[in-house]
């Protein structure tokens, strides 16, 4: 056994099934162990940033690591958006970052670079192996780290001839970290604000997003009349119909601090305080209001569903939730197709426990509201505002979840940042239905130039926003990586397309034009 070998074993004994994969001449030696394991199962990419991306993915569904397999310095770096992503999601991904041969460093090779430089910014743990034989603990330690605090991003680095090495047999799988439980006092300094009598929000965020914690949640605010929020960009929201729904919080920052300013007391659970996504002239960056206290009952990565449950005993909530979903599925207009129109048609015609890949950017300030009501689904969305995720994280989604139907909702822009998912999702017969919403543009940008005060722009600087010049062609694009494709600009023809797409199984895309 060589200890590219040990290391597989100790991933797959430790629970990791799948490996997203962009691999170079270092990392030949793991290619080769994984072709003769059939418990882990590799996805190849054809860029680094779909890896990572689909890692993420994977780990918001299916509560455990994957793992990527990236080349050196470079090849992690072609990553790191994704990964800042995903760290900001509490995602649990295992890099193996393949190096240089420890010998080889000294002759600063093309390739060479500071690669635990590179990884620092974008993992919670960093451990570059000592040798063959300590290859296979390194491993064991890397899936416990991933799993500690909810999930965090951990980063292995593999000098070459660690992985050619002999190795002793595979580590022993850690025993994985338990969550942190929460303190009595943060339970009764939460019910104190509830019973002040004053106006009172609960802020939920990471795992308070999901069913269980919603349902104790809704429990809190049946007694006490208290709002529930929820972070503006979640890593996976459980909505849909007969579920709790907390009102999302608004992403432009003057329009949050209108919507908060009434509170005087904002609970927080597995989030943080609620801050502007970028700085603006003369606007707020703190956006809860002066002298609103912002008490937390449960940080990032604790046990929220047990904090949120033990605070509802506590007050003597009853047992039914408020603030419950009813059906509602809205009217499909006709006529040329706009935001509106997707998302009534995606409402109407949610496939029950559907997953969505949300990076529908501008156009998802109209689709997300009018698919409250629809059938019960997780919406994943983009968490650390790095553009090119939605296509990746759908990867990662089908591969988790396989018996479910997944839907990317994609803004033509960044859909571009990560096309190279198109591919990988035709290789592997996923169950995506991807829709490119095609505006021409970077329209968020747009908003955001006159929001950072200029006036006027001229046509230089409106073509840095514009994508007419040439027009992407996304029925070429798609049926050229491998997917059937489709043009709607109706939403007569969108709903019909959409239709046929979700009856069906496998790779499908509709360029949806706005």
């Amino acid at each position: 056994m060589n200890g590219a070998e040990s290391l597989l074993k100790t991933l797959t004994d430790a629970g990791v099934e799948v490996c997203f994969a962009n691999p170079g001449t270092s990392e030949m030696q793991f290619v080769a162990a994984i072709d003769g394991c059939d418990d882990m199962r590799p996805v190849l990419a054809l860029f680094e940033g779909v890896a990572t991306g689909a890692a993420d993915g994977y780990g918001r569904m299916a509560e455990k690591p994957a793992a990527t397999l990236l080349h050196l310095g470079p090849g992690l770096a072609n990553g790191m958006a994704n990964l800042h992503n995903a760290r900001r999601a509490g995602t649990p991904v295992v890099n193996v970052i393949g190096d240089h041969a420890t010998y080889h460093l000294q002759y600063d090779a093309p390739l060479t670079s500071d690669v635990v430089g590179h990884a620092k910014p974008v993992s919670d743990w960093v451990q570059v192996s000592e040798s063959a034989k300590q290859l296979g603990h390194a491993g064991a330690a890397a899936v416990a780290a991933s799993l500690e605090n909810g999930g965090q991003i951990a980063s292995l680095i593999v000098p070459a001839d660690h992985a050619w090495d002999p190795a002793d047999q595979a580590a022993e799988p850690q025993s994985p970290p338990q969550a942190a439980t929460v303190p009595s006092g943060a339970i009764e300094q939460a019910a104190r604000a509830l019973k002040s009598g004053e106006p009172v929000a609960i802020l939920l965020g990471g795992s308070a997003l999901k069913e269980p914690a919603l349902t104790a949640a809704g429990r809190i605010a049946a007694a006490t009349g208290a709002r529930l929020l929820c972070e503006t960009f979640a890593a996976r929201l459980q909505r849909g119909a007969g579920r709790v729904t907390p009102e999302r919080i608004p992403y432009f920052g003057e329009m949050a601090a209108e919507f908060l300013q009434d509170f005087r007391h904002i609970i927080i659970v597995g989030t943080q305080a609620p801050v502007s996504f970028f700085a603006y002239p003369r606007k707020p960056s703190w956006l809860s209001p002066p002298g609103c206290e912002t008490p937390v009952l449960a940080e990032p990565g604790t046990d929220t569903v047990a904090a949120l449950e033990a605070l509802a005993d506590y007050i003597d909530a009853p047992i039914e939730p408020s603030c419950v979903q009813q059906e509602m599925i809205p009217e499909i207009p006709a006529g040329k197709l706009t935001p509106g129109g997707i998302g009534a048609c995606v409402a109407a015609l949610m496939p029950e426990q559907a997953i969505v890949s949300d990076e529908s950017a501008t156009a998802g300030l109209a689709i997300m509201p009018v698919t409250a009501g629809a059938a019960p689904h997780d919406w994943l969305m983009l968490t650390g505002g790095a553009i090119g995720q939605g296509l990746p994280v759908a990867i990662g989604a089908a591969v988790a979840c396989p018996e479910r139907k997944v839907l990317a909702l994609q803004a033509d822009g960044s859909a571009m940042y990560t096309l190279q998912s198109l591919w990988t999702i035709a290789r592997e017969n996923l169950d995506v239905v991807t829709v490119i919403i095609n505006n021409g543009s970077y329209a968020i940008l747009n908003i955001e130039l006159e929001r950072v005060g200029v006036q006027n722009p001229g046509p230089k600087a409106l073509s840095m926003l514009d994508l007419t010049k040439p027009s992407l062609n996304w029925l070429a694009l798609a049926e050229g990586m491998g997917v059937s494709a489709t043009r709607a600009t109706t939403v007569e023809a969108f709903h019909e397309q959409l239709t046929d797409a979700l009856a069906g199984t496998g790779p499908r895309l509709i360029e949806a034009v706005v």
